[in-house]
C-alpha cells in the first residue's frame, strides 16, 4: 500500500525554530541564582525532554519547584523571541506550507503556552494551524503519546492518518507510540539511537531537505527515499 497521511504534526523546538541555545541560556541562569552551575550535561539533558522544568528544579537543591521554572524561564525565552532572537529554522516554514496543502497541520510541543502562541504569531502560523498543543495541555510528556494523541483528537485525524515531523529520540518515540509514522529531521546531524531510528518512515538531514519527502509521503503513491541513516 502506498504510503500516505491526512494531516501532519509538527515539533517546535529545534524542529521549526531553532532554540536550542535560548533554552539552554534560560535555564543557566536561573540555575545560577539558585547555587547551580550549570554544565554541557544539563544542555544535552534538556533536548527532547518534555519534563524539562522538573530536571531542572531538581538541579537546584529544593530552592525551587517545576512552576518557577516555567515562569522564570518561558518569561526569558519571551524576551529572546521579542528581541528578535527566535528565528525559524532554514526551509521550516516552506514545510509547513507544503503540509498544508495536504491536510490539516498542528503542533505538538512540551514548550509552555505563552512563549509557543508568541513565536506561532510572530511566525504568522497561529491561522494555518488546526490545533496547538503545548507542555500544559497534557500530564504526560514525551516520550509518553499524549500530546501526539491530544492533536491527532483535536483535528479529527487517526493517528494512522498523520505524519510527525520530530528532531528528538523522545519526540520520535512519542509520535511513534501514538501510532503516527514520523519524518525525522535531527538536529545538527545527530545520529539516532538505533532502536529510534527503527521507528521512523523517512529521515531527512534538513528542514529543506524534508520538503521533497513529506510532499512523497502526501500522496505520491510511493514510498519516499530516506537519506541514508
Amino acid at each position: 500500500m502506498p504510503v500516505t497521511h491526512r494531516a501532519t504534526v509538527f515539533d517546535l523546538d529545534d524542529t521549526l525554530i531553532d532554540t536550542a541555545g535560548g533554552w539552554a541560556r534560560a535555564c543557566a541562569a536561573f540555575c545560577a541564582g539558585h547555587g547551580h552551575r550549570w554544565s554541557a550535561a544539563d544542555t544535552a539533558a534538556l533536548h527532547g525532554n518534555g519534563g524539562w522544568a522538573s530536571y531542572v528544579a531538581g538541579l537546584c537543591g529544593g530552592t525551587a519547584d517545576a512552576a518557577d521554572v516555567v515562569e522564570a524561564c518561558t518569561t526569558a525565552m519571551v524576551g529572546e523571541h521579542a528581541a528578535g532572537l527566535v528565528r525559524a529554522l532554514p526551509g521550516a516554514l516552506e514545510l509547513v506550507l507544503e503540509a498544508e496543502r495536504h491536510g490539516p497541520v498542528a503542533v505538538a510541543t512540551a514548550s509552555p503556552r505563552r512563549f509557543v502562541h508568541a513565536v506561532l504569531d510572530g511566525l504568522g502560523l497561529t491561522d494555518r494551524l488546526a490545533a496547538v498543543v503545548c507542555g500544559e495541555d497534557v500530564v504526560r510528556a514525551k516520550p509518553a503519546p499524549d500530546a501526539y494523541l491530544r492533536a491527532a483528537a483535536r483535528i479529527g485525524v487517526e493517528p494512522a492518518g498523520c505524519l510527525a515531523v520530530e528532531d528528538s529520540p523522545n519526540g520520535i518515540r512519542a509520535a511513534a507510540a501514538a501510532g503516527m509514522r514520523v519524518l525525522a529531521v535531527p538536529r545538527d546531524g545527530m545520529r539516532l539511537p538505533a532502536p529510534v531510528a527503527r521507528l521512523l518512515t523517512a529521515r531527512a538531514r534538513t528542514a529543506t531537505d524534508a520538503l521533497p519527502l513529506l510532499r512523497r509521503l502526501a500522496g505520491a503513491g510511493r514510498e519516499p527515499e530516506p537519506v541514508p541513516r
